[in-house]
């Protein structure tokens, strides 16, 4: 079923018209482009404001449309720019695959650009890796292409994999200088006129020039960080990570249960803690069957039987050993 494809209808015309290409020739650029604006849509709508005055109400009506087909095909109408041609193909072409991640495979694969650019369409490969088969970049002392140099067609399923050496440098990891009288800058620099840190002149992404030093960039300070929801970011040197939130947590701004935004279910605000319930101890009649017990699980709770009692048809029995026939000796 086309549900998203009213608003290209002109462009979906025209690209029928044009080209009957496979989503195997779209190039990695493209995908990632999607994915990013994909992205930039589920951020959009994240906190979408009902404004019924009830929060309960709210709340029922927010759970209800995160995972939705109108919250889908709000973001996937704004996904591509009308006259993004390669975009707006590509999205007519993988309409299963985004279907199948918005409701299948959101919470077991949050990264979209991984699971559909990488494992999925096979248009992308993660970093330090190139080709068909995504084989491993040449790398040195100082990342790929001892980051002096650039490995071609990283990130992508083209390419050789050859270093394409900076300007003065030579060699299969870029690690001899072109005139024969260079030595490898420091690790966070790009170019440099001397091996030592305060020697920069340019820096590697991630990192800021200051002072001829390459200074690393807290992406988790600026907006450069992005990270998906239920996740945190954490600064790591000339990078970041998005790390998982404590399971108390929906939402979070960092580890462990006192960072987060929103006590998950099965949990309660305590201090500055999320912390677990004791339905058990909390709920007048936990477990409502007869001879069952109650026992408390971080974040819930099940209800088992009774010491000396075992689970017979959905019921708790007491625990007997079976009769066995009188005997006796003639």
């Amino acid at each position: 079923a086309m549900w998203w494809a009213w608003p290209f209808l002109p462009a979906l015309v025209l690209l029928s018209e044009l080209s009957v290409v496979r989503v195997q020739t779209a190039p990695c650029q493209t995908c990632q482009k999607l994915t990013d604006s994909f992205i930039k849509g589920l951020e959009r709508t994240a906190n979408k404001n009902f404004g019924g005055g009830n929060t309960a109400w709210e709340e029922e009506k927010l759970a209800k449309y995160a995972r939705s087909e109108t919250r889908l095909l709000e973001i996937v109408e704004s996904a591509c720019e009308k006259t993004d041609f390669d975009c707006n193909r590509l999205l007519e072409q993988i309409e299963d695959q985004v279907e199948t991640w918005w409701f299948h495979r959101q919470q077991e694969a949050p990264d979209l650009f991984e699971w559909l650019c990488i494992e999925e369409l096979r248009l992308c490969c993660p970093p330090g890796r190139f080709g068909p088969d995504c084989k491993e970049c040449p790398s040195g002392p100082g990342g790929v292409c001892g980051g002096l140099g650039r490995c071609e067609g990283e990130g992508t399923r083209l390419g050789d994999g050859e270093c394409v050496c900076d300007p003065g440098y030579s060699g299969q990891l870029c690690q001899s200088c072109a005139d024969g009288a260079c030595a490898a800058c420091y690790h966070s620099c790009k170019k440099c006129s001397g091996p030592q840190d305060y020697k920069c002149l340019d820096c590697k992404p991630g990192w800021l020039l200051h002072d001829n030093k390459c200074v690393d960039i807290d992406e988790c300070g600026t907006e450069l960080a992005r990270c998906p929801s239920n996740t945190y970011c954490h600064n790591i040197e000339g990078s970041y990570e998005c790390r998982g939130c404590d399971q108390a947590c929906v939402g979070c701004m960092g580890s462990g249960p006192a960072r987060c935004k929103k006590c998950a279910r099965g949990y309660r605000l305590r201090g500055a803690k999320c912390l677990d319930i004791d339905e058990c101890n909390e709920r007048a009649i936990a477990c409502p069957g007869l001879n069952e017990a109650c026992i408390n699980e971080e974040g819930s709770f099940h209800c088992d039987c009774a010491d000396g009692f075992i689970r017979r048809d959905s019921i708790c029995v007491e625990n007997k050993p079976p009769r066995t026939r009188a005997s006796f000796c003639l």
